[in-house]
């Protein structure tokens, strides 16, 4: 019974020690395979991915934006010349008139009397002097006669001249008479839009008051007054009316025309320390008027190949410096100490240190040093990486 008992239990237990075997075998062989495979990964381990910015040298104007006050570009404040009574006005309020138009009519019966008055004293001045130098004449036949004395006759002669300067007196006193009854129709000294009136019919008007009657301003063409830095005139200097300027609007919206900057003072001002400038637009449609305020984008310099560079490219070194990492033809990191100027949006104008067609690395800086061989993506493409 027992050796019966024994090679059963030897049969039953030749199939599992066979399964421990292979199950052995399996983990001792993939433990080999392992260990051979680990050094030789670790030797090829692929290059960083970096994205990069290509450099494009491209013409690029450089705009400066200052503010800006419009204004007129001819004002004229309407006022008497003498003092009456407005019999009528005879414009509307808000219209536009024309140089020489009349706007008031003053009272002209006291000025018109002072003119036939000094009329009169011309016909009189006028008379005399005839007389005067009818005597003179008859004088000088006498005198070359011996028959009167050298002084009636010089007497004679000084009353004629004098008789002269009677009518020319008399002349002038007619003159401004009649410029006087003219100072009664007040009239447009230049043209554009009238604003209201001061005064009404029946008001008393006189010569130098400190109100004027009315105010006329030129709308087309028409100025704006620009306020900029010292530094920005210096690059426009000596350009001036051949400098665009465009506007921005108090709404945010783009004025349709192109003016030209017209000239910039030489002066600083000390309280701002800005440089006034002129900008003249023709505003023909009239959007524009005395007393807005506007945004003004002045073109200060056309750089034919500008080199732009991503700001988030640029580093900043402890010494104020500042320099990018580029990428070479090797995809080796290399790094650039470049000059930058200005931000233009999201990129600094650089001087110097850049060319066309340099790479320029704009994420995974913190994943390279100089001299490491990069895989280069292209930042713009639609497959760029996102290296942190």
């Amino acid at each position: 019974m027992r050796q019966r008992f024994t090679r059963a239990s030897g049969r039953r237990l030749l199939p599992a020690a066979g399964s421990l075997l292979a199950a052995a075998f399996f983990l001792t062989a993939c433990q080999a395979e392992s260990q051979s495979a680990a050094p030789a990964g670790a030797m090829q381990a692929p290059p960083t991915k970096v994205d990069v910015v290509t450099i494009q040298a491209q013409p690029f104007e450089l705009t400066e934006q200052s503010s800006g006050r419009v204004t007129a570009f001819r004002s004229a404040e309407v006022r008497p010349q003498i003092t009456g009574i407005i019999e009528e006005r005879l414009f509307e309020e808000g219209s536009k008139v024309n140089e020489g138009d009349l706007l008031y009519q003053v009272d002209p019966a006291t000025y018109d009397a002072a003119l036939a008055s000094a009329k009169a004293n011309l016909a009189v001045a006028q008379a005399t002097a005839r007389n005067a130098l009818n005597r003179a004449e008859r004088y000088r036949d006498l005198i070359k006669k011996n028959a009167i004395s050298k002084q009636d006759a010089d007497d004679a002669e000084a009353a004629w001249r004098q008789a002269e300067a009677q009518i020319e007196a008399a002349r002038a006193a007619v003159q401004a008479a009649q410029i006087n009854v003219d100072y009664t129709r007040i009239t447009a000294p230049i043209s554009g839009f009238i604003s209201r009136s001061s005064v009404t019919e029946g008001a008393l008007v006189s010569a130098g008051q400190a109100t004027a009657l009315a105010t006329i301003r030129q709308l087309s063409p028409i100025y704006v007054d620009i306020k900029r830095s010292a530094s920005a005139t210096i690059l426009t200097r000596g350009r001036e009316g051949r400098i665009p300027v465009t506007l921005e609007l108090e709404d945010g919206s783009t004025f349709t025309e192109t003016g030209t900057l017209q000239f910039s003072e030489t002066s600083v001002d000390e309280s701002t320390g800005m440089v006034t400038a002129r900008a003249r637009f023709d505003n023909t449609d009239g959007t524009l008027l005395p007393g807005m305020f506007v945004r003004a984008n002045i073109i200060a310099e056309v750089i034919d190949n500008a080199i732009l560079a991503p700001q988030q490219a640029v580093s900043r070194q402890p010494d104020g410096s500042t320099l990018v990492m580029t990428v070479d033809e090797n995809n080796t990191v290399q790094p650039r100490p470049i000059t930058v100027s200005r931000t233009i949006g999201d990129q600094w104008l650089v001087t110097d240190g850049l060319s066309n067609g340099d790479r320029v690395i704009v994420a995974g800086l913190q994943k390279v040093k100089p001299g490491a061989t990069v895989e280069p993506i292209d930042a713009n493409a639609d497959n760029a990486g996102n290296p942190e």
